[in-house]
C-alpha cells in the first residue's frame, strides 16, 4: 500500500522519515480495521435485531468473554503502539556525536543558519547528504516551530531556550523548511530551501556561496540578495526613507556619521557597512543593524554594490 501512503504523506528524505510513516500507516490501518468492524457489527445488529411486531427480544446482561476480548485487546495494542513510539523517539532525541551541528535562529519572519566556520545563511540551509546533521535552534522574538516535512522532524524554537532536532537526509535535492506555529502576518510565508548535495558540493558551497551567481547580471543578482538577506526590511531602492539609509541615489554621496566624521559611499564603504555596520552610524539612524559577516559571500557583495552603483 505505499501508494496510498505517497498519496497522504509527503515524500521520504531520510530513514527517519521511513520509521514515523511506518507506524503512522499502521495506525491509519488500524483505525480504518475497527471503523469497518464496529461498524458492520452495528449494522449487523440492526438488521438481525430489528424491531418486529409480537417479537421479544431476549434480554442479554453481560458477557465475560465478549467484554475481556474489548478491554484486553485494546490495551495490548495500545502498549504496543507506546513502546513503538518509544524506540523512535529515543533514537532520534539525542544526535550521535559526529553529528554536524548548525544554529538555527527563527525570527519574524525568516530562518537564519549558522555553520561551525562561521559561515552564515538567511533562509536557505545547505547539508551534505548521508551525514548525521543536528539543528539547535532557538528563537529570537515570539514562539516559531521548525518543521522539515520530508525529514518528519519537528520541534518548538522558544525565546531563549535551546532545542535540537537531528536526521541523516538520503535524498539529494530542494526540500522546504517552515513555520508550524502561528507566529504573526507572514506566518505562511517563513520558509526555507533545505539543500541536500553531495559533501564536495557541500565544502564547495562554504567556501564561496555556490555558483548561482553566475546565472545573473550583478545588479540582479544583488538585488536577489537584497531580499533573500532581509535587506529590504531597512533599506528601500526608491529612495524613501526607512529603518536605515535608503540605497537609491546613495552611491557617490558624502555620508556624515554621528561622531562628526564623514566618508564618500564607494566599494570600500559599503564593504565595511556590511561586515562592520556599528564603525560609523549615519547622522539620522539608529545603530540597529547587525553583521552580515559570513553571510554576505564575495560574489553576493559584488551584486549588491552593482545595484547600489545602478540606482542612480
Amino acid at each position: 500500500m505505499s501508494w496510498f501512503r505517497d498519496i497522504m504523506l509527503p515524500a521520504q528524505g531520510s530513514e527517519y522519515s521511513k520509521q514515523v510513516d511506518d507506524l503512522y500507516m499502521f495506525l491509519v490501518w488500524l483505525s480504518v480495521f475497527f471503523f469497518v468492524l464496529i461498524g458492520g457489527l452495528i449494522i449487523y445488529s440492526v438488521v438481525k435485531w430489528k424491531y418486529k411486531p409480537g417479537v421479544v427480544t431476549p434480554h442479554i446482561t453481560d458477557h465475560v468473554g465478549l467484554e475481556l476480548t474489548w478491554s484486553v485487546l485494546p490495551l495490548i495494542i495500545c502498549i504496543g503502539i507506546f513502546f513503538w513510539g518509544l524506540k523512535g523517539y529515543m533514537e532520534y532525541s539525542v544526535a550521535p556525536g559526529d553529528a554536524l551541528e548548525i544554529q538555527v535562529s527563527g525570527r519574524k519572519w525568516s530562518w537564519a543558519f549558522e555553520y561551525p566556520d562561521g559561515t552564515r545563511s538567511l533562509n536557505e540551509a545547505h547539508i551534505p547528504s548521508h551525514r548525521n546533521v543536528k539543528f539547535v535552534v532557538t528563537s529570537e522574538d515570539v514562539l516559531h516551530d521548525f518543521f522539515v516535512p520530508t525529514m518528519r522532524v519537528k520541534h518548538d524554537a522558544v525565546p531563549n531556550r535551546y532545542v535540537s532536532v537531528w536526521f541523516n537526509a538520503t535524498v539529494e535535492g530542494e526540500h522546504m523548511v517552515t513555520c508550524a506555529e502561528y507566529c504573526g502576518k507572514d506566518h505562511s510565508k517563513m520558509q526555507a530551501k533545505l539543500i541536500i548535495e553531495s559533501e564536495e558540493k557541500y565544502k564547495k558551497w562554504l567556501e564561496t556561496g555556490g555558483d548561482e551567481w553566475k546565472n545573473y547580471p550583478p545588479e540582479v543578482w544583488g538585488k536577489m540578495q537584497w531580499e533573500a538577506k532581509g535587506c529590504n526590511s531597512c533599506h528601500t531602492l526608491d529612495g524613501s526613507k526607512n529603518q536605515g539609509p535608503t540605497w537609491k541615489g546613495i552611491w557617490g554621496k558624502t555620508e556624515k556619521f554621528v561622531d562628526g566624521g564623514s566618508a564618500v559611499v564607494d566599494e570600500n564603504y559599503i564593504t565595511e557597512s556590511i561586515y562592520q555596520p556599528q564603525a560609523h552610524i549615519v547622522q539620522g539612524f539608529e545603530p540597529v543593524m547587525p553583521t552580515f559577516q559570513g553571510l554576505v559571500k564575495k560574489n553576493d557583495l559584488n551584486g549588491i554594490i552593482a545595484l547600489i552603483k545602478s540606482l542612480k
